[in-house]
């Protein structure tokens, strides 16, 4: 299948790597592509020209080529600038695809405390969907750091959840069964419509928290019922 994952920061190239070693035909999307690969590594991290050396089945594009290039698309955008994003690309390749939406509605890093833009009574992802009626967005995979996101046996054996919420039915069974087939999650809740998106993107305050209190991002939320 071929995937566009939009987001070239750790979510969207962990993503692409695992989908590219389960066989899948992936476009990574960049605002610059030319400046993405003159980058300069930042801090504890390395560059993504040196990441895509040893990546080499990953593509990269424009936002509007992966978006293109995608039977599926994933919004691994900063939550800030998603809505933006979507906003270059061609209606034309959007139209009826599903947009797994795993941004999380955080504005910009920088001093201070996170904060979310908007809670409560709407969500990024429902924004996204206002902004882009053509598109089937699908939220899951924002709870959850990102390697976690593709292996998630490799935490407690895979005993802990994940959460989908979108107002397409079938959408929202497809990514489930895509979850469950590419990256082996046992457990995935179907919440319904995007409105729980909510919810979803709100459990960001709480995962940063935790985040803080165990000094990893090796954790999950596990459903005891």
């Amino acid at each position: 299948m071929r995937v566009g994952v939009l987001g070239t920061g750790i979510v969207g190239k962990t993503l692409a790597a695992a989908l590219v070693g389960r066989g899948h035909h992936v476009m990574l999307g960049t605002r610059d592509v030319r400046r993405k690969m003159e980058e300069k590594a930042e801090e504890g991290s390395v560059s993504y020209r040196r990441w895509a050396s040893t990546n080499k089945k990953v593509r990269l594009g424009t936002f509007a080529e992966a978006a293109a290039h995608g039977e599926l698309l994933m919004n691994a955008t900063a939550g800030h600038a998603s809505v933006e994003v979507l906003s270059k690309i061609r209606p034309a390749d959007l139209r009826d695809k599903i947009l797994i939406d795993i941004a999380n509605a955080l504005g910009e890093w920088g001093e201070g405390p996170m904060e979310l833009f908007v809670a409560n009574t709407d969500s990024l992802a429902e924004r996204i969907q206002r902004a882009q009626p053509g598109v089937r967005v699908v939220k899951a995979l924002n709870t959850v750091t990102a390697h976690i996101m593709v292996n998630p046996k490799g935490l407690a054996g895979g005993d802990h959840d994940l959460f989908v919420a979108g107002n397409d039915p079938d959408a929202r069974e497809r990514v489930v069964r895509f979850l469950r087939e590419e990256f082996g999650w046992k457990t995935v809740i179907d919440l319904g419509d995007l409105t729980a998106a909510r919810g979803l993107e709100m459990l960001i305050m709480l995962w940063l928290k935790l985040w803080g209190v165990f000094g990893t991002a090796d954790f999950n939320y596990k459903i005891v019922r």
